[in-house]
């Protein structure tokens, strides 16, 4: 398989993992109020709000648990750059004196692309 094709294929999972957080959030209660949004820093999945709280969300999406849980790829390099891009998203906004959270978005799909299961993790950094 080329690396074209494979990109393409981690693309078109990713998106469908966003959409299928994107609704598990929204019955949760969760108003949406960016998908992907970009900054020079890089990209936050999705951008809510939860009660008071402003949420920055990272969603991780698999088809197996070969090399463990989705969230457990949020690793400690990925959190600082959420926070930085929280940072930046906020100050372009211009928003402050806000609670401010992240969480983390675990799908899990089937070889078929069905959600067999979805993890949130709800302030799963700080």
């Amino acid at each position: 398989m080329n690396r074209d094709k494979v990109t393409e294929d981690r693309k078109k999972l990713g998106d469908f993992g966003e959409e299928m957080a994107k609704k598990y959030l929204i019955n949760k209660g969760y108003t949406i109020c960016h998908e992907k949004f970009r900054c020079p820093r890089g990209e936050i999945d999705l951008i809510a709000k939860n009660q008071d709280d402003l949420v920055f969300i990272e969603v991780k999406t698999r088809r197996s648990l070969r090399f463990g849980e989705p969230f457990e790829s949020v690793d400690i390099r990925k959190q600082k750059k959420m926070i930085k891009l929280a940072q930046y998203y906020m100050n372009y906004y211009k928003i402050s004196q806000v609670n401010v959270r992240f969480d983390v978005v675990s799908v899990l799909l089937d070889e078929s692309w069905d959600v067999k299961e979805i993890k949130l993790i709800e302030n799963a950094f700080y």
